[in-house]
């Protein structure tokens, strides 16, 4: 859990709205909160939930959940399914090996 959010947003706004420090902190302290919580966070996309994984699992972890769902959705499996399950299945394929080639990029650096 982060913290320091909170605490520069009591110091910056106790210190900024000199009528009501206590007001001003509460502020600060509320939008500390909000920016710990990743309240105005760009929506990207996590290459870990793609997977259902968390971003502290192991490369074994990713490995078996990137050959269990590309396994799953792969298009060549549903060969004579209707053509929309099929595009569905190759777009999900397209969307689990984007993820796994970002996270592979990510445990390089």
């Amino acid at each position: 859990m982060r913290w320091y959010g909170k605490l520069l947003g009591f110091i910056a706004g106790a210190l900024l709205f000199r009528p009501n420090p206590l007001f001003g902190a509460v502020v600060g302290l509320l939008l500390g909160h909000a920016f710990d919580s990743d309240w105005f966070r760009l929506n990207k996309e996590n290459p870990y939930r793609e997977l259902g994984l968390t971003s502290e699992a192991t490369d074994a972890e990713v490995e078996r959940a990137y050959r269990k769902l590309i396994s799953q959705y792969h298009p060549d499996k549903l060969g004579g399914a209707a053509p929309e399950l099929q595009q569905q299945a190759e777009q999900k394929s397209r969307r689990i090996n984007a993820a796994y080639g970002r996270i592979k990029t990510l445990r390089k650096r």
